[in-house]
């Protein structure tokens, strides 16, 4: 069994430190905390593998549209330009399974203005690996933000107008 990626999942963009989509960028998929290629797929059946690395399309996207991960595994993805310098590593990305019910994921939605680096959540997150935000569209590393209760802290504060999607569990 697969489960959509939290890290790229259907339709995501990536984007360089400009702004500009990441055409040629590269995805390497491991094992959590290893450097361990692990298979990620292409769609919901789970029968054909992704490339490792999978290379984006010049909009920035995976050219299936979609990252699938084997069920109750936990991946390391490590995101490059198509020069090959990393951009980010995420790492300890579940894949889901029984432990996750879709139903018991929050999202949460808010608007930079800053300067605010402190969010209430409505609720307590589990912890910061049951967590992931996007500024803009782009995914932040969990070394970018804090989580205690329902207390989100960035360690810089979102940029004016800027849109935060928070989900959790």
């Amino acid at each position: 069994m697969v489960y959509l990626s939290p890290f790229g999942g259907a339709g995501a963009q990536f984007f360089d430190a400009n702004g500009l989509p990441l055409s040629g960028g590269l995805i390497y998929t491991y094992a959590a905390g290893t450097t361990t290629q692990q298979a990620t797929y292409t769609s919901s059946s789970g029968s054909i593998a992704q490339s490792n690395p999978i290379v984006l399309n010049a909009s920035g996207r995976v050219p299936s549209g979609e990252i699938w991960l084997t069920a109750n595994l936990y991946y390391k993805f490590v995101l490059e330009s198509s020069a090959g310098v990393t951009i980010g590593t995420y790492d300890n990305i579940y894949a889901g399974g029984n432990a996750i019910i879709a139903s018991s994921i929050i999202i949460a939605d808010f608007t930079g203005t800053g300067s605010q680096t402190v969010f209430t959540l409505a609720s307590a997150a589990t912890n910061a690996n049951t967590t992931n935000i996007y500024i803009n569209g782009v995914y932040q590393d969990k070394s970018t933000y804090s989580i205690s209760g329902s207390a989100l802290t960035f360690s810089q504060a979102p940029p004016v107008t800027s849109t935060i999607e928070v989900s959790y569990f």
